[in-house]
C-alpha cells in the first residue's frame, strides 16, 4: 500500500478547486460543518452560499490561520 504522505510525489497531485468539474455545485454538508468550526476558532464569519470550490479554498485559508489540517 502506498504511503499517503508521498501521494504528491507519486503523480497523484490534488487538483486545484478551480479545476474541479463539480466545483460550482453548492458546498457539501461536511464542508460547511468544518468551515464553521474553523471560522469559529479563527473568529471569522462564513459567507452563505459558497460553492464546493470556494468552500475548499476558504477551508485551506482557515486551516493555515488556525494551524489545523495540513
Amino acid at each position: 500500500m502506498a504511503d499517503p504522505k508521498s501521494a504528491a510525489t507519486d503523480g497523484n497531485r490534488v487538483k486545484d478547486p478551480e479545476d474541479w468539474t463539480t466545483g460550482d455545485e453548492p458546498a457539501t454538508g461536511a464542508q460547511e460543518s468544518y468551515l464553521h468550526t474553523l471560522a469559529t476558532e479563527a473568529h471569522e464569519d462564513v459567507p452563505e452560499g459558497l460553492t464546493k470550490a470556494e468552500a475548499s479554498q476558504r477551508i485551506d485559508e482557515l486551516q493555515e490561520k488556525t494551524g489545523r489540517g495540513r
